[in-house]
């Protein structure tokens, strides 16, 4: 007489192992979407914020201010200036950028400038503002002036990067790179708890259609 045969069992190696993919893949997701979110955070709500000003600039008021502070080039560094070129967009010696630096507090070391027989001018943009730098080549008389528009022209200047210089620059790409990680290291996670959250993709996807639509219709 045979014994009968045990009822076979379905091998538990490959839910074990969806489950420990599952768990890694969502330890890693959260690191890297609160790294991401921490970095990211107050550049979000700086361009967040920013982006309300500059979408409604022309309701916000916005009273430029002019200064003009004048100078007068020592005679030594006056003399100097008769071998620099009588055109040319090249710095002014260092010697220069050194005493307007002290006279008007602007650096205007390495910047071109626009140099003529009568006088050399540097422009000195900004953010939020704009300004200028001259020196009449005759008499050494050095005018600087300087328009601000506020500190919402400020903020919305650092949000387009005009005139921030390269460290500001580099620093929006760095932010947009946290900013990408961010989004999609939210996506993932939201991917793998969507069999929890049924309105998961239909949030996702009206996020989507949203701007699609408006773009489509509106935009002209």
């Amino acid at each position: 007489m045979t014994e009968a045969a045990a009822p076979a069992r379905s091998p538990k190696a490959p839910k074990s192992a969806l489950n420990g993919a599952r768990s890694f893949w969502l330890k890693q997701l959260h690191q890297w979407h609160w790294i991401s979110a921490a970095l990211s955070l107050i550049g979000l709500l700086l361009f967040a914020v920013t982006g309300v000003t500059l979408n409604h600039a022309r309701q916000i008021p916005a009273e430029p201010v002019t200064t003009e502070a004048i100078a007068t080039l020592p005679a030594p560094l006056l003399a100097r200036l008769s071998a620099f070129p009588a055109v040319t967009t090249d710095p002014v010696p260092d010697a220069i950028a050194r005493w307007a630096s002290e006279a008007f507090r602007v650096q205007i070391a390495g910047r071109p400038t626009e140099t003529t027989a009568e006088e050399i001018y540097v422009a000195l943009p900004e953010p939020g503002g704009d300004g200028w730098l001259t020196i009449d080549r005759a008499t050494g008389e050095a005018l600087r002036e300087r328009t601000t528009r506020g500190w919402v022209a400020w903020l919305n200047d650092l949000h387009k990067g005009r005139n921030t210089g390269p460290v500001w620059y580099w620093f929006i790409d760095v932010f947009a790179a946290a900013c990408i990680v961010f989004a999609a290291t939210g996506f993932g996670l939201a991917w793998l708890h969507a069999r929890q959250r049924p309105s998961t993709w239909p949030l996702l996807g009206l996020g989507l259609l949203i701007p699609a639509v408006i773009a489509l219709l509106f935009i002209h």
